[in-house]
């Protein structure tokens, strides 16, 4: 039996390795299916933000309180790892507490560190449950999370809860089986949190303790494994994309419009024509359509988002009950890319399916709705731009389809022939200040 649980744990980390691996990759792949029009200069400033957005999750602390909740599951994230860590090599290896000769006295010090860190994640995790379902936190209960985003949140919250609780089960019943001397259950010193459920263990036979100590270790790694292998399909890939999003985030003033240099030179072209070059190809398409008309930092960020909703509360036309709203983008993006994945990995290449972002996934009101003003940019704590996806999908709307109000083709025909907004030619626009 000692050889055969190192095999079957062998089996279960390789199997779970596999799955996420064909899985990232997946991603990957339809993420590099945007176009490749990045910039990665100033790399110094690309780290900066690294550690102020991703790592040190500045805008968050634009509330406090929730900011702090958040760090204690961030922290707790990041240093439990380091007891998974023991975990995986306990279990390759066939031993308990690997890490203990090496550590000695300081071990327990270690695992109260983790076991407080746990107890913090399980309260938050209980706290914004709370929120999303008893209190009904506005951005938290918006229509745009209807259905299975919803189930989502509250599900990666409930097996938080779940984790951390195998996991003072079984510290629980480890320091009950050293009580009582039990082979291969070493002295660590008392346990901080789980010594609370030790008087309750006592009772128990040693093969009973053994069988709980064992089950909820099996348990709390097939937990986490699978937990692994569910961030692909969840919003709590943030986990990991959160880093490279902030990283290419724009360095450009806040509100900075990308324009199309082919559409750019032809208004330089009109306005001094001995510029113009001959043998210019003229451009094949304008703005996005599809995710195959994005580029793939775009592509990367809809599978960043958190769906934390914080840009649509910034932004005024949802806020003003229009139709809009910057989190859907995101996530309208995502499950756009999700079904060309989808798609491709049952087709090897992807076979059109009549469908398109622009139209099937956004609609035009809610492409119109938008007044660019850049708060959701602001709002978002790693500097997603929803902006840029409405951007592009509204250029491929106008310059494609010839599809704006007739108050935009009022100003359109006027910024061309009189190169303003309104309807007065140049030679009278300093007509109004001869009164004075």
């Amino acid at each position: 039996m000692e050889m055969i649980a190192p095999l079957i744990f062998l089996a279960l980390l390789a199997t779970a390795g596999f799955l996420f691996y064909k899985k990232a990759n997946l991603i990957k792949k339809t993420i590099f299916l945007g176009k490749s029009e990045i910039q990665y200069a100033e790399p110094g400033r690309r780290w900066k933000q690294v550690l102020l957005l991703a790592l040190g999750q500045k805008k968050m602390f634009k509330n406090p309180l929730v900011a702090f909740l958040h760090l204690i599951i961030y922290a707790g994230f990041i240093i439990i790892n380091i007891e998974v860590l023991e975990i995986i090599i306990d279990g390759i290896t066939g031993k308990h507490r690997v890490f203990l000769p090496f550590i000695g006295s300081y071990y327990s010090l270690f695992i109260n560190v983790f076991e407080l860190l746990a107890f913090g994640v399980t309260v938050v995790c209980v706290i914004f449950l709370v929120r999303r379902n008893i209190l009904y936190i506005k951005r938290l209960a918006s229509n745009d999370l209807a259905g299975w985003p919803k189930t989502d949140a509250n599900l990666i919250l409930v097996v938080e809860i779940i984790l951390m609780s195998l996991f003072f089960l079984m510290n629980g019943a480890d320091q009950a089986l050293q009580n009582v001397q039990a082979p291969h259950y070493a002295p660590t010193g008392s346990f901080i949190v789980s010594s609370m459920l030790v008087p309750g263990l006592s009772s128990l036979s040693t093969e009973t303790l053994v069988l709980i100590e064992r089950s909820a270790w099996w348990l709390h790694i097939i937990g986490i494994l699978a937990f692994l292998n569910y961030l692909p399909y969840s919003k709590h890939l943030h986990i990991i994309l959160a880093f490279p999003a902030a990283y290419y985030s724009a360095l450009e003033p806040a509100g900075k419009m990308k324009n199309m240099p082919s559409v750019q030179n032809e208004v330089l072209y009109a306005m001094d024509p001995s510029k113009a070059p001959t043998d210019a190809a003229p451009p094949t398409t304008f703005g996005a359509k599809d995710i195959f008309d994005l580029n793939w930092k775009n592509l990367m960020e809809a599978y960043s988002c958190t769906e934390c909703g914080r840009c649509s509360a910034a932004c005024p036309a949802t806020t003003t009950g229009k139709l809009l709203s910057p989190r859907k983008i995101m996530m309208s993006t995502r499950d756009r890319l999700e079904e060309v994945a989808q798609n491709i990995n049952q087709n090897t290449n992807f076979v059109d399916d009549q469908k398109t972002l622009l139209h099937n996934y956004i609609s035009v009101e809610e492409l119109r709705a938008c007044t660019t003003c850049n708060a959701c940019v602001e709002a978002c704590p790693v500097s997603l731009s929803p902006l840029d996806i409405i951007m592009e999908l509204r250029r491929s709307l106008i310059m494609e389809e010839s599809n704006a109000p007739a108050e935009w083709n009022n100003t359109f025909s006027n910024i061309e022939n009189n190169f303003a907004p309104w309807k007065f030619s140049p030679e009278d626009r300093e007509n109004w200040a001869k009164e004075i």
